[in-house]
């Protein structure tokens, strides 16, 4: 685990070269990541792109405990952030009880508050117990149904200013990281000059401190919507349609199995 980021190791990244985050969710996906990435998030968007609902609000503190234990058994060597799901930090009491049943059962590194001075109470009381937090501000994917949406932030400069002071309340509240996420570019940039923190950004622009996306959607491998922020670096879609479509084809045929493949 010599490679591992620490708290520390994130913090002093801030400035240097960006940091990259990925999602996963289970120890295969996270084996094939793990010798890669910075850091691996265990996202509350699997239930959207694994279990096909219209949103994140779905997820339950079982379902992020069990997937975040794959994660950390596939990724010995990667900084592993578990999403706390909605409805599991309406109150510093209950997110705390909430955060311990994830180290405690997962193997967790920190976990990932969305909110910014609303929730600054609540990150305040993790840090203070010892949990690690990474923040989360700009579009919130669990205030989604609140706002009848998914709405870039940053538009004005009143909506500009506001988030900043969201990132300051976070940073001060002692994260050791934020998210940003659906922010105007130029906020964006300003989010991150305004703390000490590294900002990672989606669908942020590249002045930011790093960068995260849903593997699911950089591989190709979602197909119903592709965002804006998002690069395909391969279409996964396809290549899977394709390999198991070709295997059909042998076994129809008797070529599968063939005698390299038979006891």
């Amino acid at each position: 685990m010599a490679n591992k980021l620490s708290v520390g190791a994130i913090r002093k990244a801030k400035g240097g070269t960006p940091l990259m985050m990925i999602t996963a969710y289970d120890a295969l996906f996270a084996r094939l990541f793990d010798p890669i990435a910075d850091i691996l998030l265990v996202g509350d968007s699997l239930n959207m792109s694994f279990a096909g609902k219209p949103d994140t609000l779905s997820a339950t503190l079982e379902q992020m405990i069990y997937h975040t234990k794959a994660v950390c058994s596939g990724a010995p060597d990667t900084f592993v952030i578990c999403d706390m799901p909605f409805g599991t930090y309406t109150t510093a009491e209950r997110a705390l009880d909430n955060a311990i049943a994830v180290y405690q059962q997962s193997g967790a590194d920190a976990v990932k508050i969305e909110g910014g001075r609303d929730k600054a109470d609540i990150i305040a009381h993790l840090t203070a117990n010892g949990i690690a937090v990474c923040g989360h501000i700009g579009l919130l994917p669990q205030a989604v149904r609140g706002e009848g949406g998914y709405k870039v932030k940053g538009k004005d400069e009143a909506n500009a200013l506001s988030l900043i002071e969201d990132a300051k309340a976070v940073e001060a509240a002692g994260a050791f990281c934020m998210v940003v996420e659906g922010v105007k570019a130029d906020v964006a940039t300003r989010i991150a000059e305004a703390v000490s923190v590294p900002v990672i950004g989606i669908g942020a622009g590249s002045g930011v401190d790093g960068q995260v996306l849903v593997f699911s959607d950089m591989l190709g491998l979602y197909e119903p919507f592709v965002p804006k922020f998002v690069k395909q670096y391969m279409q996964g879609a396809e290549a899977v349609k394709t390999a198991v479509t070709q295997y059909k084809e042998e076994v129809a045929a008797r070529t599968f199995p063939a005698e390299e493949h038979t006891y």
